[in-house]
């Protein structure tokens, strides 16, 4: 009687043992560590590489009609300098966005409320405007972007 117990131990841990390689071999596969998520945030640096790779060059300057400069909107809010890939950040005190012009059309790629504000409302496009209202207890900020020379051109407006 004995030998038939050690023979189930021995039989039970080599079924553990290999449904234990088994679940690592597969997680392997997947991808994904036994110790954490595989997914990390990306550095600045990454991010400005991904950008440049995914950007088309820049218009060539005979093509491109000069436009004029928007005024400071209302409310202090400035947004950043528009780059001559027809892509474009946008950051305020109420969220960011990233937008794109691509055949006179504009398209916001991605948008993010700022701490305290949510989205009220996203017409992302594309079309000939794209916007986005972010909104908090305070007030609601919109920002709607246009294409002009194939670079967006955002306009801010807040409502208090």
């Amino acid at each position: 009687m004995n030998s038939r117990l050690a023979l189930a131990v021995a039989g039970w841990l080599l079924a553990a043992a290999l449904a234990t390689g088994t679940g690592v071999a597969v997680l392997g596969l997947l991808g994904r560590p036994l110790t954490g998520p595989a997914e990390r945030p990306m550095t600045a640096e990454e991010i400005r590489l991904a950008l440049a790779r995914d950007t088309p060059g820049p218009p060539s300057p005979a093509s491109t009609p000069a436009v004029a400069a928007p005024a400071d909107p209302p409310g202090g809010e400035t947004p950043k300098a528009a780059p001559a890939t027809g892509r474009r950040l946008v950051s305020t005190g109420a969220g960011s966005l990233i937008a794109r012009c691509d055949g006179g059309l504009v398209r916001l790629q991605s948008w993010t409320p700022a701490q305290g504000y949510e989205v009220d409302d996203v017409d992302p496009g594309p079309d000939d405007r794209a916007r986005v209202k972010f909104e908090s207890d305070e007030g609601r900020l919109e920002v709607e972007v246009r294409c002009a020379g194939g670079v967006p051109v955002p306009r801010i407006t807040r409502h208090d």
